[in-house]
């Protein structure tokens, strides 16, 4: 008796097990939804993401263009400037000098991606797998926005906000609701809490403290301003002691100008303080984002390429659709050299999906270098499980400086340059060895830590006694200073949103001593 033995074929790298969703270029609601259910089928059961539930509309390139201009946002009041937006991005636009985004994504429970209807069908393959599950898992998991954004309350807000400001057009004119968001809308960066946690957005109990806020607050500016201690006949230690007891009522020093002047200005009616107040929660809405904006993209990116490359290999797209594919996501991801007249920098699509492509490679085919560098995670065949913890638990700084490898460091040719002022040459002081390594990777980390770019100015002072003057302290950072001509053009709307005179002064944080603080406190009086 005697047996056959059949020798078993290799698997093949691209399994076509079903038929193309979809052919050709032109797009219909059927084939948009078929693909939809294909890419969360990938994104769910084999990446195992965890995603909002998916809102997908369809629209024009006009009302991205209006997307455009009120920050990205579904809802948003009015104001001049994004009527301004919109303009300027429409000429450039007809005029060819610039395209649009393929899609737009809010971070809101459901998650709500905007796809343009120009787009082939290809593209809308795309920009779902990018938007709707890359960016909406990113969203929903990423340790920033779970502790400073509230997804499933932002769209009520938002209609609370525009509802809101429209009922004080109505009251007290478009041009004083207009003059408090233009004051508010310039110092909206510095309308954030980087250091401490604010309470998360509730649109019921911010109507019921809009009801509240009259009197608590009357009561409380009676006690700060109008009832202030008599002085005259205390000795200075006792004048001291009130003062610091008043200070600390104040809050002094405080980082975040806009929460202050909203709390404590002597002069903003309630109406202009909630105001301030939804300009402030919009600007800390979006300060998970300028913290993640490489991470986030990276993700995204990896993302859709993983699901592009599953579906091509299942058969669900055709040959052509993923040629096209493979020409978008080139463009998207190219790094443009040093001296290209294209370079603005680093393309944070770029290093984002290099290093989650990276991270990839050491999970599953490690070098001895990357074993040294990377001993928690090299080799376990873990990447998906690996990167997902990453998305998790990390900012862009963060991020950097823990998964940046030796490698993608040669291969993006990184060095560190410095540019020191006093010399006619850059100093390049970290090259490709092992402690360059470690130079390069904090430098370049450095370059994406959003609180030590931002201005560091706070609020240190409130002459109470006197003619309640503000005193604004600036710490200089890296040996940036303020720029005089800017710094013209924003006190004025600090003084108008506090009522008094206003300065400022600048400050070396080594040394203490003030630098410019002479000059600036004379002159914006």
């Amino acid at each position: 008796m005697t047996t056959s033995k059949t020798r078993k074929k290799p698997p093949s790298s691209h399994k076509k097990t079903t038929p193309p969703i979809f052919e050709g270029a032109e797009w219909n609601y059927e084939k948009v939804d078929n693909c939809f259910q294909a890419i969360q089928k990938i994104a769910i059961d084999e990446m195992g993401l965890n995603v909002y539930p998916t809102q997908i509309e369809i629209i024009t390139s006009e009302q991205m263009l209006d997307a455009y201009s009120s920050v990205g946002m579904p809802l948003m009041y009015n104001h001049w400037s994004f009527g301004k937006s919109f303009l300027r991005d429409e000429s450039n636009y007809r005029k060819g000098f610039s395209g649009l985004a393929y899609e737009i994504v809010i971070n809101s429970n459901p998650c709500i991606c905007y796809i343009m209807e120009e787009n082939s069908m290809t593209m809308q393959t795309l920009v779902m797998a990018h938007a709707a599950f890359g960016h909406n898992h990113f969203f929903k998991n990423n340790h920033l926005f779970k502790q400073w954004t509230d997804a499933n309350a932002i769209l009520d807000y938002l209609q609370f906000a525009k509802n809101y400001i429209a009922k004080c057009e109505e009251r007290y004119g478009q041009k004083e609701v207009e003059r408090i968001l233009d004051s508010a809308h310039a110092l909206r960066d510095q309308g954030v809490d980087k250091f401490t946690r604010r309470q998360k957005l509730d649109v019921a109990a911010i109507r019921q403290r809009e009801l509240e806020r009259h009197e608590y607050e009357q009561s409380q500016y009676s006690e700060l301003w109008r009832t202030l201690p008599e002085t005259a006949s205390k000795d200075d230690e006792e004048i001291n002691l009130i003062e610091k007891s008043l200070a600390q009522k104040l809050g002094v020093p405080e980082s975040n100008l806009l929460y202050f002047l909203e709390k404590h200005s002597p002069v903003l009616e309630n109406w202009q303080r909630e105001i301030l107040r939804i300009v402030r929660s919009m600007a800390q809405y979006f300060y998970p984002q300028r913290q993640t904006k490489m991470m986030n993209e990276g993700c995204a990116c990896f993302v859709h390429y993983h699901i592009m490359n599953r579906l091509f290999d299942t058969g669900q797209i055709t040959e052509g659709a993923m040629l096209e594919f493979i020409d978008f996501h080139s463009r998207v991801i190219a790094q443009p050299d040093f001296d290209s007249q294209y370079y603005t920098g680093i393309n944070p699509y770029a290093l984002g999906f290099a290093m989650m492509k990276d991270i990839e490679r050491i999970c599953e085919n490690p070098t001895e270098e990357d074993r040294e560098w990377f001993p928690d995670f090299a080799g376990n065949g873990q990447a998906i499980k690996t990167l997902k913890e990453a998305w998790e638990n990390f900012r862009d700084e963060s991020f950097i400086l823990q998964y940046l490898s030796p490698h993608l460091m040669r291969e993006f040719r990184l060095f560190n340059l410095n540019d020191d002022k006093s010399r006619p040459f850059y100093l390049v002081n970290a090259i490709h060895n092992k402690q360059g390594y470690i130079a390069i990777r904090s430098a370049l980390a450095a370059q994406y830590s959003v609180a030590s770019l931002d201005l560091d100015i706070q609020v240190t002072n409130v002459d109470l006694h006197g003619n309640r003057a503000m005193t604004l302290t600036h710490n200089i950072t890296n040996g940036v200073t303020l720029d005089e001509k800017q710094i013209n053009l924003v006190i004025p709307h600090v003084q108008r949103l506090w009522g008094y005179d206003v300065s400022v002064k600048s400050i070396e944080a080594k040394t203490g001593g003030t630098t410019i603080g002479d000059v600036l406190k004379t002159h914006f009086t």
